[in-house]
């Protein structure tokens, strides 16, 4: 049977914590169609949690950037991706992990001579503003008052709904227009009140 991938990434000891995998694991520049970035990324991650691929596949992420648009002298918050068509994700190369992500809907390759993926060295990492974030230390649970910080929510006192520490995630109610709505927040977004 003809292997997959390049002889030197072979399977790693499972032995090993999935924390202890985490610090090893390396950026890598998935290439996609142009538009599809953000399916990619939700397959994947699909894949990930349906295949049990947890420990070789650590986060998928596609990077933006807020701008403000101004039409009609109304300013806008928007959202832009920084790199059209590409797709970053953080794993453990062998012969499963990189046959899953590669064979995913609308990925057309790993970026990298031939079929060998090439990891982002820690510069790259950081210029791109997605290395690792450590979840700042939050104290929330369900009814806690919050006040958003960043994002189009900024300055809204809302109350929390949930919190998801695995996805460094809280649902949070704010008022809008007289109703309450739900919306879900990263953790550096909120803070306690």
């Amino acid at each position: 049977m003809d292997q997959l991938v390049p002889n030197n990434m072979t399977d790693i000891d499972k032995s090993e914590s999935r924390e202890e995998r985490a610090k090893r694991a390396k950026w890598y520049v998935v290439h996609t169609y142009s538009g599809h970035e953000n399916k990619v990324k939700a397959n994947i991650e699909k894949m990930v949690e349906n295949r049990g691929m947890v420990d070789d596949i650590f986060e998928v992420a596609v990077p933006t950037e807020e701008y403000v648009d101004t039409k009609g002298g109304k300013k806008t918050h928007k959202e832009r991706k920084l790199f059209p068509g590409y797709v970053l994700v953080k794993m453990i190369v062998n012969d499963v992990s990189w046959y899953l992500v590669r064979n995913t809907r609308g990925v057309t390759g790993f970026v990298g001579p031939g079929s060998k993926p090439i990891p982002l060295t820690d510069e790259e990492v950081r210029a791109l503003g997605v290395q690792d974030k450590q979840a700042p230390s939050i104290d929330l649970k369900a009814g806690d008052v919050i006040k958003v910080t960043t994002g189009p929510f900024e300055n809204f006192m809302g109350t929390v709904e949930s919190v998801n520490l695995e996805k460094k995630k809280v649902k949070v109610y704010v008022s809008m227009f007289g109703r309450e709505t739900l919306v879900e927040l990263d953790f550096d977004q909120v803070e306690k009140i």
